[in-house]
């Protein structure tokens, strides 16, 4: 991989993880558009960790209550707001960890078209916009119950459609059920740490049992041009979305679907 190449999908890995435009389906277009051989999954490991390493920093002092109140929480009766949403969040990740086990196969072939990435940016980008039209509502992600985070969950796991956005659907169930847009966006990226852990951990098996040699600079600089990418993206995005609302988003999406379209459907 040259230098181009690894900076090139680094920072698109880093920008893209946690705006609601789906880094998926950028991933897979960069090499579709450029020509170039595909990264390999030690890269998608490598830039997912990046992203993976931001979102813990970022979040580093309410991620260490959530592990340590959720910790506890089975073993007190005391009612604890981080060990509730420790919880809520160990929720919403199940039904994406059953999808992905599920359909892994035809995620990974079937779904994996230009047009299925259009149709998705599009649709999905339109029910953002929807969910965000009203400005967002006035809960914050500490009000959430068990039956939001399993709503936001089983959107969450509509995202294995590449196209989707992980965080652009989370956000949007999060918005319907009358979040602000802050803390949809919060709830959204803390909800990213246990689906980047176990989506991890099952790459590096396939890795291990695939035996392929590891070019370890190559890694590690890509790990660290998506870790920088994506936390000035996290601060930048939470410091704004209130003010600009998904719409710039939702434009960008529908821009990107439309050219697909017309790319690869004539």
């Amino acid at each position: 991989m040259d230098p181009v190449q690894l900076l090139v999908l680094a920072l698109v890995q880093g920008i893209t993880e946690f705006l609601p435009i789906s880094s998926s389906a950028h991933l897979i277009l960069v090499p579709v558009i450029t020509g170039w051989e595909d990264q390999g999954l030690a890269f998608d490991i490598a830039v997912h960790l990046g992203t993976l390493l931001a979102v813990v920093g970022y979040f580093r002092a309410r991620v260490a209550r959530l592990i340590v109140a959720g910790i506890r929480a089975p073993f007190t009766r005391e009612r604890d707001v981080d060990g509730r949403l420790a919880w809520l969040l160990v929720l919403g990740t199940i039904p994406v960890g059953l999808a992905g086990l599920l359909f892994k196969d035809v995620v990974e072939t079937t779904l994996r078209g230009p047009l299925v990435i259009a149709a998705a940016s599009i649709g999905f980008g339109l029910l953002l916009w929807w969910s965000d039209r009203g400005g967002g509502g006035t809960r914050d992600e500490d009000s959430l119950n068990w039956r939001d985070a399993l709503f936001i969950g089983v959107f969450q796991a509509i995202a294995l459609i590449p196209g989707t956005s992980r965080s652009g659907i989370t956000m949007t169930a999060a918005l319907l059920l009358r979040l602000d847009r802050v803390a949809a966006a919060r709830f959204s990226f803390l909800l990213s740490i246990p689906v980047i852990v176990l989506s991890g951990l099952l790459q590096v098996y396939e890795l291990v049992v695939a035996g392929d040699p590891v070019a370890w600079g190559v890694l590690v600089t890509g790990t660290l041009c998506a870790a920088l990418a994506a936390w000035a993206c996290i601060h930048l995005f939470l410091r704004f979305i209130e003010r600009l609302g998904m719409a710039p988003f939702v434009m960008y999406r529908i821009a990107l679907g439309l050219v697909l379209i017309l790319v690869f459907a004539f």
